[in-house]
């Protein structure tokens, strides 16, 4: 048998003995009948692509199938609260999946305290936007990070809170939702690669919590970052040399590709992914 036939085997086999905690769990949230079968519909379909890309990716980890089902079930959750006009959204765009590349597709992009200082200040600007024929709005960094060493927002303490000076997710929210009325979707600049040495997981990693010292690179000595700056590319080479950074309070080197307060995220942990 040919891999990608065992491993189409194992997808079926592996969405057969899932699926049913999932619609468990679904059930008990609240989640409709109806909802369920959207929703199952949608997974049945992308499923085989979506199993064999996870694992190919993680599939040799010893966890892989607990990460596979948090997944789905935080995947099960999502759905369940999205709201309706998100959902009318999803369909219009399923049912045209080259929606993006369109002639008419037009996007702007800027950082909201440059622009206008606020979110709530941004929305008086949407007749603005309609008027340039904008489609799409493309807001730079906008999460919550520190005050003094952020990289312009890049270094991300908070994927969950909007920076306190410009907003609130709420008001986020609302500003999605004008946006599509007015008929541009909003596009957020989310730094997938790394955190802010602040952000709560680098936090538990500085406590020496081990397994949110897995979320990042550390190493005890420097066998292996020479090893890698043997061949690394530096970013910032008139600012700061090397891509790891010596933590005197964990004694350890951390993988800081862009800055010493920008701590790398790895990947090959299926715990970062699914957290991201």
């Amino acid at each position: 048998m040919h891999d990608w036939e065992r491993i189409q085997r194992e997808a079926a086999r592996s969405l057969t003995r899932l699926l049913p905690r999932v619609a468990q769990a679904f059930a008990e949230a609240g989640g409709a009948a109806v909802a369920w079968n959207v929703f199952e519909q949608r997974l049945r379909r992308e499923w085989p692509r979506l199993f064999e890309l996870l694992f190919g990716l993680y599939g040799t980890q010893y966890d892989f199938f607990y990460h596979l089902e948090q997944l789905l079930l935080a995947m099960a959750q999502s759905w369940l609260e999205r709201p309706d006009w998100l959902k009318q959204r999803d369909a219009l765009r399923e049912a045209d999946t080259e929606w993006f590349q369109s002639e008419r597709m037009m996007g702007g992009v800027l950082y909201v305290d440059r622009f206008c200082g606020t979110l709530a200040r941004l929305r008086e600007f949407i007749p603005y936007f309609r008027e340039l024929g904008l489609t799409y709005l493309h807001l730079m960094p906008l999460f919550e990070a520190p005050e003094g060493n952020n990289d312009g927002g890049y270094a991300v303490s908070s994927y969950r809170r909007v920076n306190p000076h410009i907003g609130t997710t709420a008001e986020l929210a609302d500003l999605a939702r004008e946006l599509d009325t007015a008929g541009i979707s909003l596009v957020l600049d989310f730094v997938f690669n790394h955190t802010s040495d602040e952000h709560e997981w680098a936090r538990r990693a500085q406590a020496a919590i081990p397994d949110y010292q897995e979320f990042y690179f550390l190493f005890p000595d420097r066998t292996m970052p020479d090893a890698y700056e043997r061949t690394l590319r530096e970013i910032f080479p008139t600012v700061r040399r090397g891509s790891f950074t010596w933590r005197p309070d964990m004694q350890r080197w951390v993988w800081t590709t862009f800055n010493s307060f920008q701590w790398d995220l790895n990947y090959a942990n299926p715990a970062v992914f699914r957290a991201m």
